[in-house]
């Protein structure tokens, strides 16, 4: 190729009319275009038809767009074949192999937890093996004995519940005629049965409004709603339990209802701990699952079978099967609702005298709601005997 072409002027069909510059929006013009130029050029990339900067439409933002080496970046490149800029390249160099970014630094994965039993599970396991052998052998023994550790346990469970609605509402339920009207119920349901029951209830909700009086009247209402509840939730339940040791096999029916109740706790656990996924009540409590809801009713029916069969009078295992489901029930709904108490009064346990399980009423929130279920479900199958 002649050296000289690069100084040349190029045709009038490439730059138009005159060699002033090139057309706004002009293009190579068929024959008149030198194939010299051809050879030593690529192919221009089609770009949208923007107007340059200062036409009839001032448009900066195109300009924006599309900055680089086609615009004003770079020395537009026929400026190079028409020789008025020969230091001109006409193209940037690109690397072929640019140098990777380095790559963001990835976050922690986080470790699987291991579960765990959220308690300390040796300290639950002996007060659990002590508080058993103290029930059972009061039981078999000397039953008023057993009445007698009733009514501790309800004391106890009212002091509980009373003290942590006075720390954490400020609603100040009257302990004392609680504490006293709530142990002559357990004594009144042994002695005279249901009548004995009620009517002790009526006389300790009675005190309950009298002893109030004491006190200036801001806040009556609330201190004396809280004071009936308190009676109606820890002694009037268990006074089920003395009910059903009137029974000439009243402690195998007590020990009956106990056993139930801790081996569907123990089901709701050991199945929940293991194949839990599904939450049961999340809001209320969110430890609990549907699986170990399965394992309490499988685990309380089996062992329903086995009570009624060997341990009642006159009992039948299918019965038994009926009565561990409704204790699978029941005691779930008193372990959600004694949370549902916790999570509005903003704590864990109610108390600390029983070390990895809380206070009293931590251990009795199934025993309560299930004991008149257990009481009417064995009179309607072996009568009240």
């Amino acid at each position: 190729m002649n050296d000289s072409s690069w100084g040349a002027p190029p045709q009038a069909g490439y730059w138009g009319a005159s060699d002033q510059g090139p057309v706004q929006g002009a293009a190579p013009a068929g024959p008149a275009y030198d194939a010299r130029y051809a050879q030593q050029t690529r192919p221009m990339p089609i770009v949208p038809d923007v107007p340059e900067h200062g036409g009839d439409q001032d448009d900066g933002q195109g300009a924006a767009r599309l900055s680089g080496p086609l615009f004003r970046d770079e020395p537009f490149r026929d400026e190079t074949y028409r020789g008025e800029n020969p230091s001109a390249q006409p193209y940037a160099a690109v690397p072929q192999n640019p140098e990777p970014m380095p790559d963001a630094p990835q976050p922690a994965q986080p470790q699987p937890q291991k579960k765990t039993a959220g308690r300390d599970l040796g300290a639950a396991i002996g007060v659990g093996v002590g508080l058993g052998a103290v029930i059972v052998a009061s039981l078999f023994v000397v039953k008023a004995v057993f009445v007698g550790v009733v009514a501790v346990a309800v004391v106890v469970g009212l002091w509980e519940l009373t003290k942590r609605l006075e720390e954490r509402k400020g609603i100040k339920a009257p302990l004392v005629p609680l504490a006293i009207g709530g142990a002559a119920m357990v004594v009144a349901g042994y002695v005279r049965g249901a009548e004995g029951a009620w009517v002790a209830m009526a006389l300790t909700a009675l005190a309950v409004l009298v002893w109030r009086m004491t006190e200036p009247p801001e806040g009556y209402l609330k201190d004396v709603t809280a004071g009936l509840f308190a009676a109606f939730y820890v002694p009037f339940l268990a006074t089920f339990v003395a009910m059903m040791l009137m029974a000439d096999d009243g402690a195998w029916r007590v020990l009956v209802f106990l056993v139930l109740t801790v081996v569907s706790d123990t089901g709701a656990y050991a199945v929940g701990w293991r194949f839990g996924k599904t939450k049961l009540a999340p809001r209320i409590s969110p430890g609990k699952t549907r699986e170990g809801l399965l394992g309490a009713v499988a685990f309380a029916m089996v062992a329903g079978a086995l009570c009624m069969q060997f341990m009642i009078d006159d009992g039948i295992w299918w019965q038994g099967l009926l009565l561990g489901l409704a204790v699978a029930v029941s005691a779930t709904l008193g372990d959600l609702g004694e949370s549902m108490i916790k999570r509005d009064l903003g704590i864990k346990d109610m108390g600390t005298l029983l070390p990895g399980h809380g206070g009293i009423m931590d251990r009795l929130d199934s025993l309560l709601p299930t004991a008149p279920v257990v009481w009417l479900l064995l009179v309607i199958f072996v009568g009240s005997g």
